[in-house]
């Protein structure tokens, strides 16, 4: 989110391809079955695909999640069609105020989950709420993708916003180590839960005119693309 728009933002290229070949190899090992099933007795793991559909407090392999609000079925949602990934011009240890603040009035300003440096996720609200996010689709200058289908087109009402703290005072500092592996497994998470194809994925700098200093959300949104994961196909038949 941020103040944000153009310039450039590269993290590390090495850790981000063990993130993303990590990332992968686990949706291997973990995808099959379960789609909007209970989950399996305790004592039993379950798979991916069955945490994707669960409610609750679904405890996820390889990620730290706080649910300031738990999940509901997935099928009583907003119908979420994109998912766009923000930086927030925030300090790092901001991201727990900034969710719990979120949480207590779903609708101001911000996002659904927000990300600390550690990794540490926060779902701050329902998944049917519609918090205010994004400026509109406004850019239409296809300088970063093909900007004819995101025209006012990717907006609050469709999409799911994620906020990554820690770009502050440093706007152009990219996200950590540790969130682009969180990055990575959240993503996909959504994607199976609201059906999120991988070209769905946004950048904020992609679809808005930001901050010139650096690109918002570019480095993640890139990564999260590059796994071109396909919602459903790793879950079998069930």
């Amino acid at each position: 989110m941020g103040r944000i728009a153009g310039g450039k933002n590269r993290p590390r290229r090495g850790w981000i391809a063990a993130a993303t070949t990590a990332a992968l190899a686990f949706t291997a090992a973990a995808g099959d079955s379960a789609r909007g099933r209970p989950l399996p007795a305790r004592g039993v793991t379950p798979s991916f695909c069955a945490l994707a559909r669960a409610a609750g407090e679904p405890r996820i392999p390889g990620l730290r999640i706080v649910y300031l609000t738990p999940l509901g079925d997935p099928a009583d949602a907003n119908q979420w069609q994109n998912i766009l990934a923000h930086q927030t011009e925030s300090p790092a240890g901001s991201a727990r105020r900034l969710a719990t603040t979120q949480a207590a009035d779903p609708s101001k300003r911000g996002v659904t989950i927000w990300v600390e440096t550690d990794g540490t996720v926060y779902w701050a609200t329902a998944e049917s709420a519609i918090p205010t996010h994004g400026d509109g689709a406004n850019r239409n200058d296809n300088r970063y993708i093909d900007n004819s289908t995101t025209y006012h087109s990717v907006v609050k009402t469709n999409t799911i916003g994620v906020e990554f703290a820690g770009n502050y005072p440093d706007v152009a500092k990219p996200p950590t180590q540790a969130q682009m592996q969180a990055w990575l497994i959240l993503v996909r998470f959504l994607q199976e839960r609201y059906r999120i194809p991988a070209e769905r994925i946004y950048a904020h700098n992609w679809i808005d005119y930001k901050d010139a200093r650096y690109c918002e959300g570019c480095a993640l949104a890139s990564a999260a693309r590059k796994m071109a994961y396909v919602p459903g196909a790793s879950c079998g038949s069930e």
